[in-house]
């Protein structure tokens, strides 16, 4: 499974995945491994961005992931430094 979707405080995000402390849509479907972000600063660019991956379908979203990240490593730690 391909998630998209916009965080506002990364720090939080990347302990609280960690920590195994959500009960959210991520959880219930084991999507537990960052491998592809971008940054904003705007929040309706953020959300507008989000919409547009959203769209796109698996094969994209994969082409996209590999632009930065052709192994699909976990890039949580690398979000909060």
């Amino acid at each position: 499974m391909i998630y998209v979707g916009m965080i506002n405080d990364r720090v939080r995000k990347v302990y609280e995945n960690q920590n195994d402390l959500l009960k959210d849509f991520t959880k219930q479907h084991k999507v537990n491994k960052l491998v592809y972000y971008e940054t904003a600063t705007d929040a309706g660019m953020a959300i507008k961005r989000e919409k547009e991956i959203k769209e796109y379908d698996r094969e994209k979203k994969k082409r996209l992931v590999e632009t930065i990240n052709p192994e699909w490593i976990d890039l949580m730690d690398r979000l909060i430094k």
